[in-house]
C-alpha cells in the first residue's frame, strides 16, 4: 500500500469518525472484539467503508473500526484484523495499524490468541509480549521504502516499549491480573504447529506461538510509534496440550476471558495516554 493509499484513508476515517485525530489505537484479536461495543461515544465504521481496508474473512473477528472519545482522548479500535494465511499481502496486513499510525496514534495496543508454549502457562492467561521471533522468512518492509512512512533499515531493539509493559503490569496489579511477559514466536498458519516446531520454538526462547501481531508490529516500530502487545493465551501447544488444536476452542477460552480481558483493557487506558 502507498502513501497516499494511507493517507486517502486517514482521510475516509476523519470523515466518518468527525474525529481529527486518534491518540492511542487498540488491535483486537480472535474472539475479542466485542470488547470495542462497550465504550464510550463510540462510532462505528465498517472496513469495507474505508477506501484500501481489507475486511477479515476469519470466524471470530470482526470488520470494523471503531471510534471513542474515552476521558477526553480520542481511541481508534480495530475490531478484528486480517492475516497473511487469508492471502493478503504483509502489505494489506499492516495496512490497517499503518492507518492508525497515520491518524495519530503514538502508541498501538496490539492483542491476539496464542498458543501457551513457555513452562507455566495455561490457557486464560494473559501475556505481554516482550520480543518476538520472527520464524516465517518474510517481512512486512520487503520492496521499496517509502521514507514518508519510516527509514530503510529500522532498528527493533525495544519493539516492544518496556515502559509501556512497566504501566501495564502496575495496572494489572491494582486489579488483582497476574500479568507474565513471554517471548511471542511467528509462523503463518493456517495450520497448527506440529509437535517438533513447538519444540524448536521452545529451544529458541519462544513462549506463545501464533499467526498475527509481528508484521503490525514491525509497520508500527518503522513508521515511529510505541508498541504495546498482549496475548490472551487460549491453548496449550501441540505436544503439550493433551487434545487436539481447534479454532473453536480459542474461540470458547476468549469468550471466557473476555470480562477479565476487558477489565484490564479499561484500567490500561489511562496509564497508556499521560
Amino acid at each position: 500500500m502507498t502513501y497516499h493509499q494511507i493517507a486517502t484513508a486517514t482521510a475516509a476515517i476523519t470523515a466518518a469518525t468527525n474525529r481529527e485525530h486518534h491518540d492511542l489505537a487498540l488491535v483486537l484479536g480472535s474472539g475479542l472484539s466485542d470488547y470495542a461495543t462497550s465504550l464510550p461515544n463510540a462510532v462505528e465504521v465498517p472496513y469495507d467503508r474505508i477506501p484500501g481496508f481489507p475486511v477479515p474473512k476469519v470466524e471470530g473477528h470482526a470488520g470494523s473500526l471503531i471510534s471513542a472519545d474515552i476521558g477526553g482522548t480520542n481511541v481508534m479500535v480495530l475490531a478484528g484484523r486480517v492475516h497473511y494465511y487469508e492471502g493478503w499481502s504483509l502489505e494489506e496486513v499492516v495496512f490497517g495499524v499503518r492507518t492508525a499510525v497515520a491518524s495519530g496514534a503514538a502508541t498501538v495496543v496490539l492483542t491476539n490468541a496464542a498458543g501457551g508454549v513457555g513452562e507455566g502457562l495455561s490457557p486464560g492467561d494473559l501475556v505481554l509480549i516482550k520480543d518476538h521471533l520472527n520464524l516465517t522468512g518474510h517481512n512486512p518492509l520487503l520492496g521499496p521504502n517509502d521514507a514518508r512512512l519510516g527509514p530503510r533499515f529500522p532498528d527493533l531493539t525495544g519493539l516492544y516499549n518496556a515502559e509501556l509493559r512497566l504501566r501495564a503490569s502496575e495496572a494489572a496489579g491494582r486489579i488483582g491480573i497476574d500479568l507474565k511477559e513471554g517471548v511471542y514466536a511467528w509462523l503463518t498458519g493456517p495450520s497448527y504447529e506440529t509437535p517438533s516446531e513447538i519444540q524448536m520454538i521452545r529451544r529458541l526462547g519462544g513462549d506463545l506461538v501464533g499467526m498475527s501481531t509481528v508484521p503490525e508490529a514491525i509497520a508500527i516500530r518503522h513508521m515511529g510509534s510505541r508498541v504495546l502487545a498482549i496475548s490472551l493465551v487460549t491453548n496449550l501447544a501441540a505436544g503439550i496440550s493433551a487434545t487436539p488444536l481447534s479454532h473453536e476452542e480459542v474461540q470458547e477460552t476468549a469468550a471466557a476471558a473476555r470480562t477479565q480481558f476487558g477489565n484490564l483493557l479499561d484500567n490500561l487506558f489511562p496509564v497508556l495516554l499521560v
